[in-house]
């Protein structure tokens, strides 16, 4: 998918104070970023922020960090902050691309990872790009809290086969999982949609949704 360039993007996440500009440099002292000490929850592949945005917004008990690794995405959603009156204290974007993830969080540093929606890399020799795939999973062994969790979505039936297949080979824990997330009352109770879930569930598709941990 060819992304269409924002004109001054980068400048507008130069100057946010959403940005984390150099996040190697916070590792292991992530809550000194934020106004208060609390567990840390992240969203890699944030695309325009909605569901990260809604978070921060319905849990100011809980600070979020949304990762984006393209900038013309990124800036949409510092765009609709700056639009709004209030500035969310418990809320952070990163503009990195997610390879970089134990580069920039120490080890039991995050709570929960959210994965919503994510690039199918539909290819097989690109199976391991997939946010899902096993080699992610590795990755987020690394830096999830020892109770940390895994939330992963999407509307594609194939990406989802694929990813409960790496949760077995990777010797994760299945904890939840349903095929049709908002006729599923138990896992849908308080479900945050994102931009593609409300496109995709109009259209009559099934979300799927399962949570791991370790």
């Amino acid at each position: 998918m060819r992304l269409r360039n924002v004109p001054g993007s980068e400048d507008i996440i130069a100057a946010s104070r959403y940005v984390v500009q150099d996040p190697q440099k916070e590792k292991a002292q992530w809550n000194a970023v934020f106004e208060q000490e609390a567990p840390i929850q992240i969203e890699i592949g944030m695309g325009k922020g909605k569901f990260i945005t809604t978070m921060a917004k319905i849990h100011p008990e809980i600070n979020y960090i949304g990762i984006e690794r393209y900038s013309s995405v990124l800036v949409r959603a510092i765009q609709k902050l700056t639009a709004e009156d209030s500035f969310l204290p418990n809320l952070k974007f990163l503009c990195m691309d997610a390879t970089e993830i134990t580069e920039v969080f120490a080890p039991g540093e995050i709570d929960r990872i959210y994965l919503n929606f994510s690039d199918p890399w539909p290819k097989d020799r690109h199976a391991k790009r997939r946010l899902p795939s096993k080699e992610f999973l590795a990755r987020y062994d690394l830096i999830l809290d020892t109770e940390g969790t895994i939330e992963f979505k999407t509307d594609n039936r194939e990406l989802f086969d694929f990813a409960v297949e790496e949760v077995t080979s990777a010797n994760w824990k299945m904890n939840q999982i349903t095929y049709d997330l908002h006729l599923d009352d138990i896992m849908n109770k308080g479900n945050v949609m994102t931009e593609y879930e409300e496109k995709f569930s109009a259209k009559g598709n099934p979300i799927h949704k399962y949570i791991i941990s370790r």
